[in-house]
């Protein structure tokens, strides 16, 4: 019989709650205790009362072979979490996060792209491709544009672009979305229609700019600058350390002569 705890956490999910893979009396893993290996081994099938030990354990000694259990553990569950978010998985998805590298990327790929986890649980999903620059497949990105939760949009814009397979209804929606009532998707949107050079997103790119500079604003701005957003971003350059060198980077990739003046006399000021 298992646990009311478990039973609770699945109640409204739609599904009784997976089968525990080790007896509910068995000793708590001690998972600093285990071998690189036998850390590994335990993953998949963690209970619930193991499962943040032994992943947090995965990241803190940096092991990119515990990818696939990670991956694993997230599937375990898969169908589970309609109504709540399931905490094997959000544990599993964390730590890839966490690991990072083009394998980790690859297995959050293949979770959010094939459905593994689901309702709440998706925003973490979510959190861990943008984290990880997942490459989304194209059909996918489009469907989690349009998804209810403004999070879940915003992720998904970040992903959008640029991108070989970039296709005529993501750009639609995505200057859609810049109407959105939810700032956060807006604001994915246009960065990411200006990392596509989308002129759409300019005259939000120029106010953000202006208004609120950020990293991801700069970043996506050379693409589409025009007079304004060079002389915005060389007085960033001028007035804001914390973002000069990436200010400084932008103009240095854009290709229009008051730019490159910009950059000549900012590097003549550094080295003053």
């Amino acid at each position: 019989m298992l646990p009311d705890r478990q039973l609770d956490l699945f109640d409204a999910s739609g599904r009784a709650a997976a089968p525990s893979s080790t007896p509910a009396d068995r000793p708590r893993l001690v998972a600093e205790a285990l071998d690189d290996f036998d850390l590994v081994g335990a993953i998949p099938g963690a209970s619930l009362e193991d499962c943040h030990g032994v992943t947090r354990e995965a990241v803190r000694r940096r092991l990119g072979i515990a990818v696939p259990a990670l991956e694993a553990l997230c599937r375990r569950f898969r169908g589970f979490g309609l109504e709540h978010t399931v905490p094997e998985q959000v544990a599993a998805l964390r730590a890839l996060a966490g690991l990072g590298g083009p394998a980790a990327a690859a297995a959050v790929t293949r979770i959010v792209a094939g459905d593994v986890v689901q309702g709440p649980g998706l925003i973490e999903a979510m959190r861990a491709a943008a984290a990880l620059h997942c490459r989304l497949p194209a059909d996918k990105c489009l469907a989690l544009l349009r998804h209810p939760d403004p999070i879940v949009r915003a992720h998904a814009a970040d992903l959008a672009g640029p991108r070989a397979d970039i296709i005529a209804p993501i750009v639609a929606v995505l200057v859609d979305l810049l109407q959105d009532i939810h700032g956060a998707v807006a604001r994915a949107a246009a960065c990411a229609l200006g990392r596509m050079g989308r002129g759409e997103a300019r005259p939000m790119l120029v106010a953000m700019l202006r208004d609120d500079p950020s990293a991801d604003v700069i970043d996506a701005v050379a693409a589409v600058a025009d007079e304004q957003i060079v002389v915005l971003l060389g007085r960033i350059a001028r007035t804001r350390p914390d973002l000069s060198p990436l200010a400084t980077a932008a103009l240095e990739d854009i290709d229009d002569p008051r730019a490159a003046t910009l950059t000549s006399s900012l590097r003549e000021a550094l080295s003053g």
